[in-house]
């Protein structure tokens, strides 16, 4: 059997993608795991990027669930004194079940690890796509609204890694309506655009994007944003404050959508991206979304485990 990877929400299919949202649910709804089902099982933790909710979700997670974790500081491994990336992931592939990854820029690493075949690979946030931060945010609809057809979800800022994840995961489900409203020339990438709007079509959903908040549609379930400044990463322009300060999300944005709810991935910087009186208001759910990413990582490594178990023959 070959090893079950997320290095990419669509390295799940539409019945696994449902599967690990619910089974995320559930463990909240339980507060934890019945039994240990990563019991025998030893999972890598391997962060280049800071990390605090990521981090903390995938090493709590597995220590739920019965399995082991191994934490790697990337200046104590041979890669700090040359080894190639090629080598180490060939040692990791013999000793781990689950690699949880935060590597390069890009998923190459990951993917070429992926294709050894010895280990599950979880991608703990690459530049294009934030994966498990997309199976969170479809937890935590789930859990708010006992479903994710039919949703009308408002998305505000830059089309970074969580945004491309928001919009792979949504438009994988049906009558999802999904707008995105970001700063001229921060929206999703081509590639993340297409493959979103393909799917959308599929499910009888629609994605579109704006760069203004002065049309945005009415009767939202959610408003999200992130923080301007994405994780590990700079901007070329220096006056790319004055594009994002008009999407800044205050309580305005409530008048047309009263009932919305607040998400947001979190670290979140009040006065930029969003007002304090939104984040901490009572229809903000960004701490409780915070906490169902251990309740997500848990879904994705058993899911993962599940595949091990298969590979041993048990």
């Amino acid at each position: 059997m070959t090893a079950r990877h997320v290095i990419s929400l669509s390295d799940l299919s539409d019945e696994d993608l449902h599967s690990v949202m619910v089974r995320g649910a559930r463990f909240a709804g339980r507060s934890g795991a019945d039994g240990a089902p990563l019991a025998g099982t030893v999972t890598g933790i391997l962060f280049r990027r800071t990390s605090t909710r990521t981090r903390t979700a995938f090493s709590a997670g597995a220590q739920r669930l019965g399995g082991g974790i191994v934490t790697f500081r990337p200046e104590e491994l041979q890669l700090a004194t040359g080894e190639t990336a090629e080598d180490t992931g060939a040692v990791f592939a013999r000793m781990l079940d689950i690699m949880v990854a935060r590597t390069a820029d890009d998923q190459a690493e990951m993917r070429a690890w992926a294709a050894l075949g010895g280990m599950s690979v979880v991608n703990a946030m690459s530049a294009q796509e934030h994966p498990t931060q997309g199976l969170t945010d479809l937890t935590t609809l789930h859990r708010r609204f006992g479903r994710i057809e039919g949703l009308r979800v408002l998305y505000v800022g830059e089309g970074n890694n969580t945004a491309a994840a928001l919009a792979l995961g949504l438009t994988r489900f049906r009558d999802v309506h999904l707008h995105l409203a970001t700063p001229p020339g921060y929206g999703l990438s081509a590639e993340i655009g297409t493959r979103a709007a393909k799917q959308a079509a599929a499910n009888g959903s629609t994605l579109t994007e704006s760069q203004s908040l002065e049309d945005v549609p009415e009767r939202m379930d959610v408003v999200y944003t992130t923080r301007w400044q994405t994780t590990g990463t700079s901007k070329a322009d220096p006056d790319w404050r004055r594009l994002f300060e008009p999407f800044q999300v205050t309580g305005d944005l409530w008048r047309a959508s009263p009932d919305a709810l607040f998400m947001h991935d979190l670290p979140a910087h009040r006065g930029d991206e969003v007002t304090a009186e939104v984040l901490d208001g009572p229809r903000s759910i960004a701490f409780e979304q915070a906490e169902n990413k251990m309740w997500s990582a848990m879904a994705v490594l058993e899911w993962c485990a599940n595949g091990v178990v298969e590979r041993r023959g048990a």
